[in-house]
């Protein structure tokens, strides 16, 4: 088959209303990843502007549009499914690559990888930054939301192709749905350990207060 594009216009609209729930939520409500307030985007003005990481940002945000872009209008761009399909999932794996190794590491300072041991188990391994002085309040912010919503926009399209028995973008979406929940996946736990860590590392520092104190008295 051709481009979904003739096919999802409903699904269009759907995707501009989650982008803009995206926007709005950017704006508002406090950040939860120790972030900077008192930096928050003024009307007009671009959240580039706002970030510590604008260049990482924008490719975030770049990789995943560009994907879906393509995927909704790749009949305008070429007549060629194979060649939309081949340029969707390529943008798809450079954002999924963006995300893990860079942005990650930039906007929230987290990342997460899985390694193989050689007795064939995985393991997850993470690494969270202690200072996140850096760590600029709109990055988190937009960081996290596009990480829940590019999965729940993939889902959509997802059923939409399926709705439609349009076999070889319903392949596109199982791809991309992939590749977001793994990125999803790995951060979450990767917050989790993160906030373990801190809260380890809390507590044995008032241990250590509350032992020296009763040796003081002592």
């Amino acid at each position: 088959g051709g481009s979904p594009g003739t096919h999802h216009h409903a699904m269009a609209n759907v995707f501009s209303e989650v982008a803009s729930a995206v926007g709005s939520a950017a704006f508002g409500g406090n950040n939860q990843q120790g972030g900077q307030p008192g930096e928050q985007p003024q009307p007009g003005e671009s959240i580039f502007k706002s970030s510590n990481h604008p260049t990482a940002l924008m490719f975030h945000l770049g990789f995943k549009t560009a994907a879906v872009v393509v995927y909704m209008l790749g009949g305008l761009i070429s007549s060629s499914f194979v060649f939309s399909f081949v340029i969707v999932t390529l943008l798809l794996a450079f954002d999924f690559w963006t995300v893990k190794n860079v942005t990650g590491r930039l906007l929230v300072g987290l990342r997460w990888w899985n390694e193989v041991n050689e007795d064939g188990t995985n393991e997850w391994r993470f690494e969270s930054r202690e200072d996140t002085s850096r760590i600029a309040d709109i990055d988190s912010r937009v960081f996290w939301l596009t990480l829940w919503v590019t999965p729940l926009v993939w889902s959509l399209f997802m059923i939409s192709t399926l709705l439609s028995f349009n076999w070889g973008w319903l392949l596109c979406t199982v791809v991309a749905n992939v590749l977001a929940a793994a990125n999803l996946y790995g951060y979450v736990r990767c917050s989790r350990a993160a906030k373990d860590k801190v809260g380890s590392l809390a507590t044995s520092v008032a241990a250590g207060m509350f032992t020296q104190g009763l040796s003081s008295r002592f």
